[in-house]
């Protein structure tokens, strides 16, 4: 009997669920969407039984219409979106709706957070507090709805509450866990300091265990719901980004993952925690054992040119809008984009930060426009790297998925802009298969999540850096650094205006 893993991919708008056989092939594929709520500006929300019967659906859905059968199903694994707060009554009941990552509410927590704890909070979770963490969430929840969180007897992240539905026990993963900001990283423990100075009782943290640890077989309330068996193992499961950097084989310090999607990230695989970005970069518990992740994030990366595109060429297919980039010139001719049209997060934290086209004079046509905004996305990425740099950090290679890794050119300025080798995966899946993979081994299919790779991943094609284009490159990220500082204040102005004339 050919058997295969389920990698659970729990996002944001939809739920993705990959069957994958031993060889790494994904043979079925089913995936369904559930709705995100708003219930005020900056508010974001979702219900978390939505998630459970997405999840089934999808499950269901293979079985039925592609033919899986629940014998053959062996183990199940998740990537999940992160920072979630699911809050649990005694009885495991849900208290209210998760507040989502995307959520901004928490600006006063987390103000309180950093007064409380100051540098201590960063030696201790490697992590400022921000905005989309649990903790700050956790902390609105107590403060603002305090008859809610009498009532709360401990919290999951959205993944913990799929597999607590799915096999009736609580548990984190130390990937997940290291986002809610109340971990200590580096022993892999709750932080007893945290805990005292906001006053929350240990016995509120869950129980923590590896990505790829067995939690529990399915059970027999969700076998009677979904049709699979109570033979089913099911493992921790990760992070989204930790995933991600698994399925996009990022498993060895001398490699960093340069993902542009929506947001766009940078992450790099750290194999100890010697290393201190003081918080300048997160740094993650990853999901192998005992080895670590760091990334730094550009709110918008691919939606900067989504937003471009949408303005200026609606009806261009996306490969020919991007290929036009080509009839200008490295440099884009002399003009500059800076992508913060929501703001920036690495390495200026700076929710008021507007974008700009600098430079621009009568001979620009719309191929410069676009090429330079491809630039400038990958110029924001370069100033996540500039961090790794002061560090010392040495790598050689970056392997891109999402949206920039689907054209040549734009796959060309990236080799270009960070002078290092750029490759790309024959078969992009992303966090699901990540998520396979940690299953994958959990089982014992292979002995390690490095060695699953070797089976579930292949590398495409390599873009090397051209030295021309290197050296003229160079030149236009100095300018390019100077734009942020150079418009900081205008951008900060013009936000409390429009907030002025919308309040009047």
């Amino acid at each position: 009997m050919a058997q295969v893993v389920l990698g659970v991919d729990l996002g944001t708008s939809s739920v993705k669920v990959s069957a994958v056989d031993r060889e790494g092939h994904i043979v079925a594929q089913q995936s369904f969407d559930y709705p995100l709520t708003q219930p005020h500006p900056g508010w974001s929300e979702q219900n978390p039984e939505d998630w459970v019967n997405g999840t089934t659906v999808a499950i269901v859905n293979l079985i039925l219409k592609d033919g899986l059968k629940p014998a053959e199903i062996a183990g199940i694994s998740y990537s999940g979106q992160m920072h979630g707060l699911v809050l649990l009554d005694d009885k495991n009941q849900v208290l209210r709706p998760a507040i989502l990552w995307n959520d901004t509410r928490t600006t006063p927590q987390t103000k309180e957070i950093s007064e409380k704890m100051s540098e201590k909070f960063v030696a201790i979770t490697r992590n400022h507090a921000l905005e989309g963490f649990t903790l700050p969430k956790i902390l609105w929840v107590k403060e603002n709805e305090p008859e809610i969180f009498k009532q709360a007897a401990t919290f999951l992240l959205p993944k913990d509450y799929l597999r607590y539905r799915m096999t009736g026990k609580l548990a984190m993963d130390y990937s997940d866990a290291a986002g809610t900001v109340a971990l200590d990283v580096v022993h892999k423990t709750w932080s007893k300091d945290v805990q005292e100075a906001f006053d929350l009782p240990a016995s509120f943290f869950p129980e923590l265990i590896e990505s790829i640890s067995f939690a529990g077989n399915i059970s027999d309330s969700y076998a009677t719901f979904s049709g699979l068996s109570t033979a089913t193992k099911v493992f921790g499961g990760a992070a989204d980004n930790a995933a991600g950097a698994i399925g996009a084989g990022l498993l060895q310090s001398n490699m960093v993952m340069s993902s542009i999607g929506t947001s766009g990230v940078v992450a790099k695989f750290e194999n100890t925690a010697d290393v201190d970005y003081r918080g300048d970069i997160h740094f993650f518990n990853h999901a192998i054992p005992n080895k670590f992740y760091s990334m730094g994030v550009t709110l918008a990366a691919g939606d900067a040119n989504s937003w471009f595109k949408s303005v200026f060429g609606q009806n261009v297919p996306f490969g020919e809008w991007v290929s036009e980039a080509a009839d200008s010139a490295e440099g884009a001719n002399g003009l500059i984009f800076t992508p913060y049209i929501s703001g920036e997060r690495t390495p200026y934290p700076d929710a008021d930060i507007r974008a700009s086209f600098t430079g621009i004079d009568r001979t620009h046509t719309r191929s410069d426009f676009i090429r330079a905004v491809l630039e400038g996305i990958v110029f924001s990425f370069k100033d996540i790297m500039a961090i790794y740099d002061r560090e010392g950090a040495d790598f050689d290679t970056v392997v891109a998925i999402g949206g920039g890794a689907k054209s040549p050119l734009w796959l060309q300025i990236q080799a270009d802009i960070f002078n290092k080798k750029v490759i790309t995966l024959a078969n992009e899946q992303g966090p699901g298969i990540g998520a396979a993979m940690l299953a994958a081994t959990g089982l014992g299919w292979s002995d390690s999540v490095q060695d699953a790779a070797k089976d579930f991943i292949s590398f495409g094609t390599t873009y090397e850096p051209n030295p021309v284009a290197v050296a003229k490159y160079k030149q236009i990220y100095t300018i390019y650094k100077k734009v942020y500082a150079a418009t900081t204040e205008i951008s900060h102005d013009l936000m409390a205006y429009r907030r002025q004339t919308k309040s009047n």
